[in-house]
């Protein structure tokens, strides 16, 4: 597993084992044991898949404590625009975004810590992204950011939505419960409960 840097602390894009032959690929998109030596939250509570058509937004998503959680993400078909933004309240990247190109081809998968939004465009007729969270799906905690309110140049002006997608509230009004910690020393994020 290579892991890279991204522009926001503690996020970091993963190149996982991915195999490709004339039958398609094989892509492991977790390993404990690696996760471990990279000190790496590895003790993920539940896994899903979401099926989007192209043109669809999904997003900007997190859950607030005490049912935060650090997120793996990962496009298992097809191709996505990928968004993350930082609501960590202290950090040196607070309120800003990076934006990444997530493939099914590609064996890559983004590691999110606590305190990022997430969301992704569909690129392709059917996008399949696949999560694995620390924490369950807590309904009182699950909550985001309006898609369009955080400065990122998404690839579409008018994304199909979903009725609480458009409804969630603007960046710029939303008080942030998050608060930054820097880094372990080995560079990887301070494990949490």
């Amino acid at each position: 597993m290579h892991i890279r840097p991204t522009a926001l602390p503690g996020c970091f894009i993963l190149r996982v084992h991915h195999q490709p032959d004339e039958r398609g690929h094989f892509t492991k998109l977790f390993d404990r044991a690696q996760f471990a030596r990279q000190g790496l939250a590895a003790a993920f509570e539940e896994q899903y898949t979401t099926v989007s058509h192209r043109g669809v937004v999904r997003g900007l998503h997190f859950q607030s404590p005490p049912m935060d959680y650090t997120k793996l993400v990962g496009c298992v078909h097809g191709d996505a625009f990928d968004a993350i933004v930082d609501l960590r309240k202290g950090s040196p990247t607070y309120r800003r975004h990076a934006t990444f190109h997530l493939t099914a081809s590609a064996g890559e998968v983004l590691y999110l810590p606590r305190g990022i939004a997430h969301g992704f465009c569909a690129l392709s007729a059917d996008c399949v992204m696949v999560y694995s969270c620390t924490a369950g799906h807590a309904p009182a905690c699950d909550t985001g950011i309006l898609w369009s309110s955080a400065g990122i140049s998404w690839p579409i002006d008018r994304p199909t939505l979903s009725e609480r997608d458009r409804s969630l509230p603007a960046l710029q009004h939303f008080d942030s419960p998050f608060t930054y910690e820097p880094p372990a020393p080995d560079g990887g994020e301070r494990q949490q409960p």
